[in-house]
């Protein structure tokens, strides 16, 4: 349904809610190299554990080798630094999020690839820099499940 990619992502619990995540809510899941940690770890499994049979995840050299490898129609950069506010987008199926590393966010570079309407922002108070990454993986995810009436889901 929707396409949740983790660009060069550094802690393994995050991505363990997310594989959770992306298992419950229909969504594949794309890693992006380097790694911050070796996907068989510990804490990943666990936060994860039986879920990932249920979910379909991909480990990619490079976001340029997901790209084309996935083809999405339409990619959306998720940024601190976001122009739009999440809840004012018509997501799509087939729908690509890409978000950054928890400790540095999205490298410039790939902010700047990205059309300035689908760089995404979830509001916050002032003065609080950001939510945790499965966090705001989960807040647009359910956002765009939720514009297609929860297909598949109770």
């Amino acid at each position: 349904m929707f396409h949740i990619v983790l660009f060069e992502p550094e802690i393994p619990p995050n991505t363990g809610n997310i594989i959770r995540l992306s298992a419950n809510a229909g969504a594949s899941l794309h890693l992006i190299e380097p790694l911050g940690f070796d996907i068989g770890e510990k804490s990943l499994r666990r936060a994860g554990l039986d879920y990932h049979q249920l979910m379909h995840m991909k480990v990619w050299k490079s976001l340029d080798e997901c790209f084309e490898q996935v083809q999405p129609l339409r990619w959306f950069a998720i940024s601190t630094r976001g122009t739009v506010r999440y809840d004012q987008v018509s997501y799509q199926v087939g729908d690509m999020f890409i978000y950054g590393p928890e400790t540095r966010g999205l490298p410039q570079k790939i902010l700047e690839r990205c059309d300035t309407a689908r760089r995404l922002r979830i509001p916050m108070l002032p003065g609080n820099r950001s939510l945790n990454l499965s966090n705001a993986v989960a807040v647009i995810t359910y956002e765009a499940w939720r514009q297609h009436g929860f297909v598949d889901g109770s």
